[in-house]
């Protein structure tokens, strides 16, 4: 889990917690995240009033946004 998510930089490797997403992602995209969990940060999403989501770009190249709590940094990718 990410916990200080200003300390990440556009282009770092994220991966996804597939066990917290998988209420509310679209089918289509959660079939990709099976085979590879792990995305480009490319920018910052306002989600609500206090909590930012971070939105990564995938392997087939579909941006799609998660919570800070449903990433975790990578050491090497």
């Amino acid at each position: 889990m990410i916990k200080d998510s200003s300390k990440l930089k556009n282009g770092q490797m994220l991966k996804v917690d597939l066990s917290k997403i998988r209420d509310r992602m679209p089918k289509s995209i959660w079939s990709n995240l099976e085979k590879a969990p792990i995305g480009k940060l490319v920018g910052f999403k306002m989600v609500d009033g206090n909590q930012f989501g971070l939105v990564l770009e995938l392997d087939t190249g579909i941006t799609q946004w998660f919570f800070e709590e449903e990433l975790s940094e990578l050491e090497e990718y």
